[in-house]
């Protein structure tokens, strides 16, 4: 392979930095110049920075911009977001009057990749100036958060980020509370999180961006573009997803960027030989939660080993080539998003994908890579990748990116019921989400359907402050009586998808499987072996059919008969004093809506 000279990275900042200053407006506005142009892209400033750049955006162009807090963070710092746009619809409801579409831009949900933040200012700035004659302001509402994970931004220090070249110092991955944002979208653990979707339930925003920067390999391509939905969700809103997604890359391929549209992230660590796999993310990540809520979500991933200078250029080129095709596409694909809401209200009773996967096709891509080795590590022993970067190289790699549904499930035909002694906690999680449910002012008894576990697997070890659930089973019909107090969640609603996210106890991301109902899954009451003994004993002595089946049992399943508790809880089971709650999800499924 031809060899590439390198020049060194000082300098490669310094003239990155001057290209970044050649886009931006000139003297007129440099006290709106953040820490991190002024240091020529090798610093980023601190917090007290944005609060001071949000209220000068504000005074600067008073029409324009408009300031203000949506939250504070367990350490009382503001959290502050930018509404920018040229209609001088500074407000939600205007916006949502004038028929505008919003665009959401999340920098700093992972603190340390702060890449967002100092590109968004920039380019507001640049938006701002009034020089540009076909300017995206004029036809779209921005909304800007330069921080999301303020808290953590403010943890700063050298090496947060130690498989990241750039800035000098940076932000911390997780909040004061140890949270990662980007798993908290459906849990809505974090105060963070429930203002951010306080701030998307008020302004409903069309698309999403997330502000990202990888970690992992050593390769030549300098950003990656997911968009949801492309692959899940609703399908002819794929189209539209598909759609913003390929404009963006196709304008960073433009711009001399190597955009990738799947994260590159190898299928065996540490393993280029072993190529990608592309798949739908789970909703607990930002852009796959609002393709739930049936609107465009991006993730934008510049690559760790890239320079600063050059991951905040590619962002800003990124953020403007989104907002230029939502400004060109907006009012169109506001027609689509609405017309997947109505799809999604009709869902009672239709099939539902819970989650996706990769098939096992692949298919051979040309990865712009380097040379490299893969040896044993005279410090560890494992087998280390050791790339050449002096040496571009081109990996012919499979990708697998056939994607399919996993596990489909019709969704209930009214909805479904919380009970009484959960509405509380589960009410204030729905309200979170801005979805609908209504109290019952009544007791009443209701054909049914109830999830019976018939194995249970609680993780071994702590995530994201939960101890997960897997729970395998069935929907049952049972006639149950359901208290005064109880909630009504109807699946015709527009965000039907969600409702199910929460609700299904196999969904991924569902309120079982982050351990919140893990009590109804835990036994409480027991029988003393010698009790059980004498009833096991009574039992068969009574019924002859019960000793035949037993006896059975102990002939076919060698493991029952070697488990002396299993086979006194045979017995157990049948007895009056059995829990019949254990192990049943206490939400119900219904077919028919109860009376208001």
């Amino acid at each position: 392979m031809p060899r590439t000279l390198l020049l060194p990275a000082s300098l490669i900042s310094a003239g990155l930095a001057l290209a970044l200053a050649a886009t931006a407006p000139a003297a007129a506005s440099t006290d709106l110049a953040t820490v991190s142009e002024r240091s020529g892209f090798v610093k980023t400033g601190r917090y007290d920075e944005v609060i001071a750049l949000c209220e000068a955006f504000q005074q600067r162009y008073p029409d324009a911009v408009r300031c203000f807090d949506f939250g504070t963070t367990p350490e009382g710092r503001p959290m502050k977001a930018l509404a920018v746009s040229r209609t001088g619809k500074l407000q939600a409801q205007a916006a949502r009057d004038a028929g505008l579409p919003v665009l959401l831009v999340q920098g700093g949900i992972h603190a340390g990749e702060i890449d967002g933040k100092d590109a968004g200012f920039l380019l507001l700035r640049e938006l701002l100036d009034g020089k540009r004659k076909d300017n995206p302001l004029d036809r779209l509402v921005l909304v800007f958060v330069p921080v999301f994970n303020v808290d953590g931004h403010e943890r700063f220090a050298a090496w947060n980020r130690p498989n990241q070249r750039g800035p000098e110092e940076m932000g911390w991955r997780t909040t004061a509370q140890n949270y990662n944002l980007n798993r908290d979208y459906v849990k809505a653990d974090a105060p963070e999180m429930q203002a951010m979707l306080r701030l998307a339930n008020e302004w409903d925003p069309l698309a999403m961006m997330d502000l990202h920067v990888t970690d992992g390999a050593k390769f030549r391509h300098d950003i990656s573009i997911m968009v949801e939905p492309t692959e899940g969700n609703d399908a002819p809103l794929r189209k539209v997803g598909k759609a913003w997604r390929d404009g963006v890359i196709a304008r960073l391929k433009r711009q001399g960027s190597l955009p990738l549209p799947f994260y590159p992230s190898f299928v065996e660590y540490d393993n280029p030989a072993s190529g990608f796999e592309h798949g739908v993310a789970a909703p607990r990540f930002s852009q796959s939660y609002f393709a739930q809520r049936n609107r465009l979500g991006m993730l934008v991933e510049t690559h760790s080993w890239k320079d600063y200078p050059t991951r905040v250029r590619i962002t800003r080129n990124t953020v403007l080539a989104a907002a230029e095709l939502i400004a060109a596409h907006g009012r169109q694909w506001l027609q689509d998003v609405h017309a997947a809401d109505e799809r999604a209200a009709q869902l009672a009773g239709q099939p539902v994908a819970l989650d996706y996967k990769a098939t096992d096709k692949a298919r051979t891509i040309a990865f712009q890579g380097y040379a490299y080795t893969r040896t044993p590590s005279e410090v560890s022993g494992a087998l280390m990748t050791r790339y050449d970067e002096n040496t571009p190289q081109v990996w012919h790699i499979p990708l697998r990116d056939e994607v399919v549904p996993d596990h489909v499930l019709d969704a209930p035909r009214a909805g479904y019921l919380v009970p009484a002694a959960h509405a509380a906690w589960v009410g204030a999680k729905l309200q979170q989400h801005g979805i609908e449910f209504r109290r019952l002012d009544a007791p009443l008894s209701v054909d049914a359907q109830a999830f019976h576990a018939s194995e249970t697997r609680f993780s071994a070890q702590s995530f994201e402050g939960h101890q997960t659930l897997t729970a395998t089973g069935a929907w049952q019909p049972e006639r149950r009586d359901v208290a005064a107090g109880s909630l009504f969640v109807p699946i015709a609603q527009a965000k039907a998808r969600l409702v199910m996210t929460l609700l299904e106890p196999q969904a991924g991301d569902s309120l079982l499987a982050w351990g919140e109902f893990n009590p109804a899954f835990e036994r409480k009451e027991y029988m003393e072996d010698y009790v059980a003994e004498e009833v096991a004993r009574d039992m068969l002595a009574r019924d002859p059919a019960l000793k035949a089946r037993f006896e059975q049992r102990l002939k076919d399943d060698a493991a029952f008969a070697k488990d002396a508790s299993a086979r006194l809880e045979f017995f157990a089971r049948l007895h009056s004093s059995w829990d019949q709650a254990y192990n049943v999800y206490p939400v119900l499924r219904i077919d028919h809506a109860p009376a208001p």
